[in-house]
């Protein structure tokens, strides 16, 4: 700390911290759509800081920590208090407990990240990726709107989304993000064409294509995980040869 912090990638971390503050403002005051963008702009500069600091060699352990504290508040609290106030209060207790739930999963799933990003989280994920938890919750939130011109009001759905995604984020399941992709390197042709046609799709029609994408992201995380745990089960047939 003598020797300084580095202003960059720390000065960006704010941002996306400050679009999370925002969210919860908005949040309070029943702009709920300007809530979930708030968000989702927010990830994108939590995406520009890690990226940045390790293009410029400016990783610090002072960043990390910032960058936790960021994503708590932008990708924990305001998520949650923007699917409270939309959509779980009608509920009650139940309602609270819910988002509290979601807070807390956020806080220890980057916890777990920070003791084991050099070993375990190093290749993937262990558990959905908070700012993935988000993206989810906000472009729900956004499309509801977007589709029946109101918010999603004591949404069971809401409610069973919320709980699976938070224990999805404490979960030992395996999920992927950009992290791994290393863009100093070449890539084949039809990765680029791939880009182009998922931006292109999502500018076509935001609202819907955001949630289509972040629920496709859950779904496959479903999927995949459900197939590595099939390949894992022993074969019963084989088992049973070798004993004879």
């Amino acid at each position: 700390m003598k020797r300084g912090v580095y202003i960059l990638p720390n000065g960006l971390t704010l941002v996306g911290m400050f679009f999370g503050f925002y969210s919860i403002v908005s949040s309070l005051n029943g702009n709920f759509v300007t809530a979930g963008w708030a968000i989702l702009i927010a990830n994108i500069f939590d995406g520009l800081d890690g990226w940045t600091a390790r293009m410029t060699n400016s990783t610090s352990r002072f960043g990390i920590e910032l960058d936790s504290l960021s994503d708590l508040v932008a990708f924990g609290v305001a998520p949650a208090i923007m699917i409270f106030t939309c959509s779980l209060s009608p509920f009650g207790r139940i309602g609270w407990a819910v988002s509290f739930l979601y807070v807390s999963c956020g806080a220890l799933r980057l916890a777990r990240y920070n003791v084991q990003m050099v070993t375990a989280e190093s290749k993937h994920f262990t558990g959905m990726p908070i700012p993935a938890a988000a993206t989810i919750l906000s472009t729900f939130v956004i499309f509801y709107e977007h589709m029946f011109n109101d918010h999603p009001h004591k949404s069971y759905f809401v409610l069973a989304l919320t709980i699976v995604i938070s224990l999805f984020m404490i979960s030992t399941l395996r999920f992927h993000g950009a992290k791994e992709i290393n863009f100093k390197e070449r890539k084949p042709f039809l990765f680029l064409v791939a880009m182009i046609i998922t931006l292109t799709v999502v500018v076509m029609h935001p609202p819907i294509m955001l949630f289509v994408l972040a629920i496709s992201y859950l779904a496959w995380g479903i999927i995949e995980n459900t197939y590595l745990l099939y390949r894992k089960k022993p074969d019963k047939g084989k088992t049973t040869e070798t004993t004879v």
